[in-house]
């Protein structure tokens, strides 16, 4: 049966769904890994995306339940919507630039935007272990979007 690529666009939405998935099992696996850890891997895996979307809403005080919940509504959507930023450096610049560039911009905006928005301290300041699982994570996020969008494709129709 003869296979064809899924138009660019829906394509790199799917990679970044594929990112964010990818991300969220890397968490797990490093909870499992690290048993004795208690408390977030990283800002990304903190209440500090749902406090961020809180403060910027101007919705009341929320639980630490509902800055949860909207940090993962915040990662589901940006995650997914990334991978459309990764297929236009991909249509622009090829492979690996365009990931290298895609991998930069994501790490530009984790470092600025958690001390800006979050009031996390400056990167230099966060302790090693949060610093390395915040690289892996989105070292593995970058990979499946990248690998996503290079590679997926749907069935022809008959």
């Amino acid at each position: 049966m003869e296979r064809r690529a899924l138009p660019w666009p829906i394509r790199s939405v799917v990679a970044g769904t594929a990112g964010t998935t990818s991300m969220t099992l890397f968490y797990d696996v490093e909870r499992r890994l690290r048993r004795r850890h208690r408390g977030p891997l990283d800002y990304d895996d903190s209440l500090v995306p749902g406090q961020i979307v809180a403060a910027i809403m101007h919705l009341p005080a929320m639980t630490a339940r509902e800055d949860w919940d909207l940090g993962m509504a915040l990662r589901w959507s940006y995650g997914s919507a990334f991978g459309l930023w990764h297929g236009l450096l991909r249509r622009r610049f090829g492979e690996p630039r365009a990931s290298a560039i895609f991998a930069g911009t994501l790490m530009s905006a984790t470092f600025s935007l958690f001390p800006l928005l979050g009031r996390t301290p400056p990167p230099w300041r966060w302790p090693a272990d949060l610093m390395a699982s915040c690289l892996a994570s989105h070292a593995v996020y970058v990979a499946a979007v990248a690998l996503t969008d290079d590679h997926v494709l749907l069935p022809a129709t008959a």
